[in-house]
């Protein structure tokens, strides 16, 4: 729930490799108050079968950035595992990025929407709606 002193987070996650959401995902959210403020854990969740993660925490007031860590390794080793159930192994083991963490700043009252395109070897985000 977004009020006039905090900011909220929610993310989804879609594996451009195949066009189809990225189930599973762990993602942890951290965040920190000014530049120079140390980074609090504020704990974490997964993505459903739409890869969206709806119940990230809430941002604790006077938050001023935020850091979303991806796992991707797992997720892409699961993959992998399952494709080679049926084709030969076509491609490097795990991803390139075994996890992705994206940092931005946040303003109080605001919603901010990041989606993450993935693929085992590059990742795009962006600020959604």
């Amino acid at each position: 729930m977004s009020t006039a002193t905090t900011a909220s987070v929610s993310t989804h996650i879609l594996d451009t490799s195949i066009g189809r959401p990225a189930e599973g995902v762990a993602i942890s959210l951290s965040a920190r108050t000014g530049l120079d403020g140390e980074w609090a854990a504020l704990g974490g969740s997964a993505t459903d079968a739409d890869g969206r993660c709806k119940d990230l925490p809430a941002l604790p007031e006077g938050t001023t950035h935020v850091r979303l860590d991806f796992e991707t390794e797992t997720y892409f080793l699961k993959k992998q595992a399952e494709a080679q159930q049926d084709a030969p192994r076509v491609r490097d083991s795990g991803a390139f990025f075994p996890e992705v963490t994206i940092t931005f700043a946040v303003n109080p009252g605001e919603h901010y929407h990041v989606p993450l395109l993935l693929n085992p070897f590059g990742y795009s985000v962006y600020r959604g709606s």
